[in-house]
């Protein structure tokens, strides 16, 4: 190309006859583009991605806090058909291992790397300034789904996410590492740690969605019908092109929610309480031959209340959390039947490969003693008095609850391990129970895998079976190394000793170190039953444990006094480990919090326009521990008006201003029981105003406040607010101006009468 001046003017002419920049033809040789198509190379399309020849569908499953012993798979209680059903055409793995807690494990999955070495060594909604902490998974840590897309799958994700970092979960974006940003071409689910499962707080791609209001809504059953849906229309559109989906059921994390025809189905089936329930676990497993017949129960943790020791309230109230447990993990599993039986309709199943893993950790048992009627009080630190949660008891399960489930049933759905979810050092926490399911190359039907692997495991093992390499560079970013390796060998060689030599595992301070067998684990320094009270205790202050889990299955017998020089090796294998994972420093999950992002950080004034919805925590205001003040200019009709001026958070955490019956009104919902309603005396009159809440904080962390709601700079209501929430607003719903979006704050109003009838010019929220 050259340029001429003349005068004024500048001429550009192309030098034809020049090949096209940077093109080539099918055999390797240059585009040549001249003056006409004659004197052209022959035209040429870019080539369509295409996966290997008989590359198979791939459907991934993972339920949500499940635990080894929970599912009837591997000899648990709740009666989990389709995981029966694809265990027996398929094979059971007993050694599969998490990462203990939800995003780190979530992570590994979809990345293939330690969690730490991507950046998510803890939950995204409470990460620390450290880069394996950080909650930023590098784009040089490509997703499965971006691989697999880049080789000719169609890719689509259903359900919980929960690797997002919390300040680029707004609609502002960037929208790298949702979802849609991280290799799935559709997204349908919620982003955080969990969602209602009657009024979720739900996504589709980039785009915050209002749930469904239809009779008997349920999210398991939507998900359900979205995958369905998904895979009818891209195989319609291209039948020969294969799937892979991420569904990722968020049962039976909390809430713990369950249709009521399901609830009835295990009324009564837990009145022996969680000592017999073990008990009757492990026999099963054992039976089964999923725990060897000669493995020992892990010993009972202390501090764990004996079911006998009870009262029959106590008794009835933790019977309810069961079933309620119970009962959404079976409806789960159910859907996801449903989903299975399409592929079988449809004549997809025999070349789909299908891994189920019941869990991306162990049961949770941060429920402690009695549980919890609504999560939101556990996250706020309150205590539930337990004449209140006894009289709600009968409502667990249903929508005005959201239950966490109690500690001693946490326990027993681990059986025969020692602890529980978040505790990394032992398998309680990080051994979930897997099917893997492929007609097509699975001779050995019904059959038992032993091989220690780790949920890292997953990505390398679906690229292998697609036929995939992983590459050395995506989008044109370097890679760094793939720490898991295929699981593919065990497929058809059920004796192959285990290629997984070694695994570290660490979250916040529960550590531990496997190799060839042994296992090093830090003792806890807090049992769920007193994690709110006990000291953190420094790595440098933590007793060790050993176990030879060659003949200790389960982990029933610490090693560590005969034999310390083992664990003298072990620990410093692990601290070896550990520097290579990207897991330094050991810290508490609470330190490192400084400076931490958010989208309002810095932020005291806060205006919105009429029509604003979703805003998520990080980006709303944070109006905790402190003073702040609503004001709204509005014109109310001559009819008067109704509904909401702004929310933050929903039924069972947040506040609202209304019009209530036209009466000016706040409502802080400091989760139940703690709700506190102050109203105008008067309703709000015709015309244009200005109407102004003032929460004025009284100080300390948690402490109550007197609101003060006027009207044109007229004082018209006060009152008390006795306690104020000292973490959150609300961890799973968001900020709605003109209407309340999710569930109401207020009972007084529906979410589908939320809508204010008037007008809002503009609403602002100042923080003092």
């Amino acid at each position: 190309m050259r340029s001429v001046k003349l005068g004024s003017v500048i001429f550009v002419a192309m030098l034809v006859g020049t090949p096209a920049m940077g093109a080539v033809q099918g055999n390797g040789t240059p585009k040549f583009y001249g003056r006409t198509v004659e004197e052209s190379s022959p035209p040429a399309w870019p080539a369509l991605p295409r996966a290997p020849k008989g590359a198979p569908n791939i459907l991934l499953i993972m339920t949500d806090d499940v635990g080894f012993g929970s599912s009837s798979t591997f000899g648990g209680p709740v009666p989990t058909t389709t995981f029966d059903q694809l265990a027996a055409g398929g094979l059971r793995y007993n050694q599969f291992n998490t990462a203990a807690i939800c995003s780190p494990t979530r992570a590994a999955l979809l990345t293939g790397r330690n969690p730490q070495e991507v950046g998510v060594g803890y939950v995204t909604n409470w990460p620390t300034g450290y880069d394996g902490y950080n909650s930023v998974i590098p784009k040089s840590a490509g997703t499965v789904a971006q691989i697999l897309k880049e080789n000719g799958y169609n890719t689509a994700m259903f359900g919980k996410g929960h690797v997002t970092p919390e300040w680029e979960m707004s609609q502002a974006g960037p929208f790298d590492r949702w979802p849609t940003g991280l290799g799935f071409q559709y997204y349908y689910g919620f982003l955080g740690a969990d969602t209602s499962e009657f009024e979720p707080s739900l996504v589709e791609n980039t785009t915050p969605v209002d749930a469904p209001r239809t009779p008997n809504y349920h999210l398991d059953r939507d998900l359900a019908d979205h995958a369905i849906h998904w895979i009818a229309q891209q195989k319609a559109a291209a039948p020969d092109r294969p799937f892979f989906i991420y569904y990722a059921s968020g049962t039976a994390h909390a809430p713990n929610h369950a249709p009521n025809e399901w609830l009835d189905r295990f009324r009564g089936k837990f009145d022996e309480g969680w000592d017999k329930l073990r008990e009757q676990i492990v026999a099963r497993e054992k039976a089964l031959g999923v725990v060897p017949s000669n493995a020992d129960d892990a010993p009972r943790p202390a501090g764990l209340p004996r079911w006998e020791s009870l009262s029959p309230a106590e008794k009835h109230l933790a019977e309810r959390h069961m079933e309620a447990f119970a009962a959404s993990l079976a409806f789960a599993d159910n859907q996801i039947g449903r989903v299975v039986d399409y592929l079988r309709r449809s004549g997809q199943f025999d070349n789909t490969l299908v891994i189920y893993i019941q869990g991306d950790n162990g049961a949770s048992a941060e429920g402690s003693f009695n549980g919890r009627i609504a999560e939101q009080s556990a996250l706020n630190g309150f205590p539930e008095p337990l004449d209140y949660a006894e009289n709600r008891a009968d409502e667990i399960g249903t929508k005005t609850t959201y239950p966490l489930n109690t500690g001693g049933w946490g326990w027993a759905m681990n059986a025969p391990f020692p602890w529980a979810k978040r505790y990394a050092s032992h398998f309680g926490g990080t051994r979930n129970g897997m099917v893997i399911s492929w007609p097509a190359v699975i001779k050995d039907k019904g059959g038992l895998r032993t091989q220690f692997h780790h949920v890292s495991d997953i990505m390398p093992t679906l690229l292998d079976v697609a036929g995939v390499s992983a590459p050395a560079a995506l989008d044109g970013i370097a890679q760094q190394p793939i720490t898991g390796i295929s699981m593919r060998y065990t497929f058809n060689q059920g004796a192959a000793p285990s290629q997984r030599k070694e695994q570290v595992f660490a979250v916040a301070g529960n550590l531990s170190f496997y190799k060839d067998g042994w296992v090093v684990a830090s003792r806890q320094a807090a049992t769920p039953w007193d994690r709110s009270k006990a000291p953190y205790l420094s790595i440098d202050q933590r007793t060790w444990e050993l176990y030879d889990t060659r003949t200790d299955f389960s982990e029933a017998h610490d090693l560590a006094a005969q034999n310390p020089g083992k664990v003298a090796q072990m620990k410093d294998l692990f601290w070896v480990a550990a520097a290579r994972a990207n897991i330094l420093p050991i810290h508490p999950d609470e330190g490192g919090q400084a400076g931490r992002p958010y989208l309002s950080a810095g932020r005291t004034v806060f205006e919105y326009g009429p029509e604003v919805s979703h805003i998520p925590a990080g980006a709303a205001p944070e109006a905790v521990n402190r003073s702040f003040s609503i004001s709204a200019d509005v014109t109310v009709p001559q009819t008067g008006a109704t509904g909401v001026l702004v929310a933050d958070g929903g039924r069972f955490s947040g506040y609202a201003l209304f019009l209530d019956q036209g009466r000016l009104t706040f409502t802080y919902n400091g989760t139940p029981p703690r709700v506190y309603r102050v109203t105008s005396s008067a309703p709000v009159p015709p015309g244009r105003h200005r109407l102004v809440a003032d929460f004025k904080y009284d100080g300390g962390i948690g402490g109550p406040a007197t609101l003060v709601l006027s009207l044109d700079g007229r004082e018209i209501g006060r009152g008390r607010i006795e306690h104020s929430n000292p973490v959150l607003i609300s961890h799973t719903e968001g900020l709605d101006v003109g209407r309340d979006s999710i569930t109401p704050v207020d009972q007084a109003y529906s979410v589908e009468t939320s809508k204010f009838t008037g007008q809002i010019e503009n609403l602002t929220i100042t923080l003092r």
